[in-house]
């Protein structure tokens, strides 16, 4: 899975694009470029994700949006924002999470927050336990 939202560049009269999200009311940013307003949106993007998982307040599911352009949100975002998401499709609590890792809670609780870097081996390990794969790629 790719952590990918919806997004809309309105261009403004003055010049200009006006960027919003659908899936987050409160994240709003502009760009003078097309190509400044998206590099604008993905860090706003990933700022309103790490707010709301440090908040713990809910994050809706990507859903695949064909013809909709999506932003990404920085690696460490999409990272802690795939644990968090695939623990919860999963239906498992951080306790179970730590257990099955053979860690403690506030260890596994990281692999939740973007502002801790986790080990690729820590990220495999977690995928592993939640019956995923963790896949890395290089995109364009």
């Amino acid at each position: 899975m790719k952590i990918a939202y919806p997004v809309s560049f309105e261009p403004q009269p003055e010049g200009g694009f006006t960027v919003t999200f659908p899936d987050f009311p409160e994240a709003i940013t502009e760009g003078d470029t097309i190509e400044q307003a998206r590099f604008n949106a993905a860090e706003c993007l990933s700022l309103v994700l790490d707010v709301r998982m440090e908040l713990e307040d809910s994050i809706p599911f990507p859903l695949p949006s064909e013809d909709v352009e999506v932003v990404e949100p920085d690696a460490a975002t999409q990272a802690a924002l795939l644990v968090h998401l695939t623990r919860e499709s999963e239906h498992k609590s951080l306790s179970e999470l730590a257990y099955a890792l053979g860690s403690s809670w506030p260890a596994v609780k990281k692999l939740e927050n973007p502002r801790h870097s986790p080990t690729i081996k820590q990220l495999e390990r977690a995928a592993a336990v939640l019956g995923k794969r963790l896949v890395l790629s290089f995109d364009n």
